[in-house]
């Protein structure tokens, strides 16, 4: 069962028969008032893509200049190196793209000044000056370069393979393996994008909520020069970056306690139960309820920019975990309380760190005989669980609707969407990508693959991964990507297929973890580009950048993002290795992403059947699958009942996807993200509908700006991001131990 704002929208799928003319009877001003005068409230995706997105475009903007490439390719390594240290942070976040746009902007002014322009002396009004500095820095420039920067800051998953080999079975890949590998696995998915673009990019319905957080920030640094209300917006979008900069040195090193503040914590320090339930202020402490924080680095623009639907869904996802997690554990099932309450690693069953090495052949496929000595594996209760969740959600797909909607967009009907429009106005025969390139673009990817990994694997390579495997791996990716790119695009929410896979990789290629780590890097790697290739575009489509453009300043960031990552993790994985191996890490540093990658395949890939199947400890989660399917039935009939309204905002595939989060990482500031994403999508939007249009995305924005300044500053200047760590003295607001006061669990 489902609704939003704009999810389920009658007549909204943005598939219908179009007159480009008629282009030119569209006036967004229209939807803004009512017949009183009284602004109106966005309700559907047509509402927010028209409102919020200007039709503006001029298609003699110069776009390959010499300061698009310099920023993107600048920022790419930037982002690139970030973005992996990042991925070894307690909470685990990404870079922001509003971050690089505001860096973008930041240092286009720069050049725009600092490089002779028209009407300068020094410029000659010939092809290289005009390629140096043609003018004001423009919005497409600004686009292109952030599109490029942004691309190569999602972290490469071949480098989450590299670490776990290295840190886990004592693997280093050969360099000229690795570079391979991380291109084909990285370039896979943009081949396979192309094919969807006519369903999963040019209708309305498509929204891509985040784009909007974007393209407003975009529209007030380059658009409506000299109006008054651009320069409110503008002055008070920098004041918010400011002023989240300058708050965040507080709870990120002088007060962490107001990163997670817990009354009960405070009152009871001495028990391992308040720890588990109340305590979330360090990586792995507990579920924080109760919790409220304001670290803006952890809350992040999410609650700004999800729409309702996904925001309510997630609350009564966060809300089953306070009830199912500490059951699941204090009534010791799978032995849970052998373990911590929360913990990524394997375990023995008597709670001491699991050694998969003694199981495993040279190979690295399962010694049956060693297996029977040895024993099994264990996880931690509240980690099944959280794999439990994301199978329930993939078995609770809204698939009709979604294949309704391709189906329609197979049968060549044109797209009745203004921007897509204006795009075939101004662009005309430079529109689109031809599919020729993005088929050379995978057949690219799986050239060197085929052709080197035959030879390399022999004597270099632990993949283990055969030739077949890799096609169905992309066929799966293929046939998932509508309903995938859909639930993104909607619901601005991005389903885990990560179980799925390991399970098909189980099944296609029993015994072996190396085998399931690349089954599913070729398969989920390939499906998560292929989405965000289709975001850009979608980004392209709402500021008119060429599509051509998006797509060779996507490759370009993709190649340079992919090799940095390889390099910075490497050298983390050499500094951090004793950090990284350990349950809990520090407050800087955090291994939990790899345990738990590790352990994912250790238990699918070498023991699926023993752990998973019918006779195995953990059957329930891939039987959550088939349980998903039935799971929709209950909110609909309770909303029969009862007539909840609320009801009709839940997902139950991203409510599901929720059970288990908690899980993992720093959760003292969820509940700080709920009163906030309720006041936004709920109140403002409904009742300050003026203010939610003008300043809502830009708030978003400026909190994602100051935040993330703040992060790369503080990680390498005090962090240990620069080799060297400074701590902040201990004092009420920075006390030993977990931050928010409650017991360190096992002391």
């Amino acid at each position: 069962m489902v609704n939003s704002y704009f999810a389920d929208e009658k007549n909204e799928s943005g598939i219908d028969n179009v007159e480009v003319s008629g282009l030119e009877r569209f006036n967004p001003e229209d939807r803004l008032y009512d017949d009183k005068g009284n602004e109106k409230v966005m309700e559907t995706a047509k509402d927010f893509a028209t409102v919020l997105v200007s039709l503006d475009d001029d298609p003699t903007l110069p776009i390959h200049t010499f300061r698009m490439w310099f920023l993107g390719i600048g920022l790419a390594v930037f982002g690139s190196v970030l973005g992996m240290l990042f991925q070894f942070r307690p909470q685990v976040i990404s870079v922001s793209a509003l971050f690089l746009q505001l860096l973008a902007y930041m240092l286009g002014k720069v050049l725009e000044v600092t490089i002779p322009s028209p009407g300068s002396r020094f410029h000659k009004a010939n092809w290289f000056w005009n390629f140096m500095n043609p003018g004001p820095f423009n919005i497409k420039e600004h686009v292109a370069a952030q599109i490029m920067a942004s691309t190569a800051v999602g972290t490469a998953l071949a480098c989450l393979v590299f670490a776990s080999d290295d840190l886990f079975y004592n693997i280093t890949v050969n360099s000229g393996n690795a570079i391979f590998t991380l291109l084909a696995s990285q370039l896979l998915g943009y081949g396979i994008a192309g094919i969807f673009r006519s369903f999963l990019v040019y209708p309305t319905t498509m929204l891509y909520p985040r784009n909007l957080i974007y393209v407003n920030l975009f529209d007030v640094l380059h658009r409506s020069k000299g109006e008054l209300l651009r320069s409110k917006r503008l002055s008070f979008f920098w004041i918010v970056v400011g002023a989240v900069f300058v708050y965040e040195w507080f709870p990120e090193y002088i007060a962490p306690l107001l990163g997670s503040f817990n009354i009960v914590c405070l009152a009871v320090r001495n028990s391992d139960w308040v720890t588990n339930v109340f305590g979330g202020s360090e990586a792995n402490e507990g579920m924080g309820l109760l919790s409220f924080g304001l670290d803006w680095a952890n809350i992040t623009s999410a609650p700004f920019y999800k729409p309702l639907t996904t925001q309510i869904s997630t609350y009564v996802g966060w809300a089953i975990n306070y009830i199912i997690l500490p059951l699941v554990y204090y009534r010791n099932v799978w032995h849970s309380k052998n373990f911590p309450f929360i913990s990524q690693n394997l375990f023995f069953e008597n709670g001491t760190i699991y050694d998969q090495t003694l199981i495993l052949n040279p190979d690295f496929s399962l010694n049956r005989t060693a297996f029977e000595i040895v024993g099994q594996p264990w996880q931690s209760g509240s980690i099944v669980i959280r794999h439990l969740g994301i199978n329930l959600s993939i078995g609770e797909y809204h698939i009709t609707g979604v294949f309704n909607r391709y189906t329609s967009s197979l049968r060549g009907k044109l797209v009745n969407d203004p921007h897509y429009s204006k795009m075939r106005v101004t662009l005309s025969i430079i529109f689109t990508v031809p599919l020729w390139w993005y088929s050379s673009i995978a057949i690219g990817g799986m050239l060197p693959w085929q052709s080197v990994i035959s030879l390399v694997d022999r004597y270099f390579s632990p993949s283990a991964l055969p030739w077949w495997a890799l096609i169905l791996a992309l066929l799966f990716s293929i046939i998932i990507l509508p309903f995938y790119g859909a639930m993104n695009a909607i619901f601005a929410w991005i389903p885990n297929m990560t179980s799925l896979f390991q399970i098909i990789a189980a099944a296609l290629i029993p015994g072996s973890s190396q085998a399931n780590m690349y089954f599913e890097l070729y398969s989920s790697r390939s499906l998560t580009q292929a989405a965000a290739m289709l975001s850009d575009l979608k980004l392209g489509q709402y500021t008119k950048l060429p599509p051509r453009v998006t797509f060779i300043v996507q490759i370009v960031g993709t190649v340079v993002g992919a090799l940095l990552n390889y390099v910075i993790m490497q050298t983390i994985v050499d500094n951090e290795r004793s950090i990284l191996l350990s349950n809990k890490g520090t407050r800087i540093w955090s291994g939990r992403q790899i345990q738990t990658f590790n352990a994912d395949a250790v238990l699918w890939g070498a023991l699926g059947k023993e752990i998973y199947g019918p006779n195995g400890p953990y059957f329930i989660v891939p039987l959550g699958i088939v349980i998903g399917l039935e799971l929709p039935v209950i909110p609909w009939l309770i909303y029969q009942k009862y007539g909840w309204k609320w009801l009709r905002y839940v997902n139950t595939a991203i409510l599901a996807s929720n059970i288990g989060t908690l899980a993992g990482g720093t959760n003292g500031y969820i509940n700080t993200w709920m009163a906030i994403g309720l006041t936004s999508h709920f109140y403002i939007r409904k009742y300050r509908a003026g203010w939610f249009r003008k300043y809502n995305y830009l708030f978003g924005a400026g909190i994602d700006g100051g935040a993330q300044i703040f992060v790369f500053i503080f990680s390498f200047a005090l962090a240990g991001a620069g080799g060297v760590t400074v701590p902040f003295p201990e004092w009420a607001l920075n006390p030993a131990g977990n931050a928010d006061y409650c017991k360190v669990a096992g002391s």
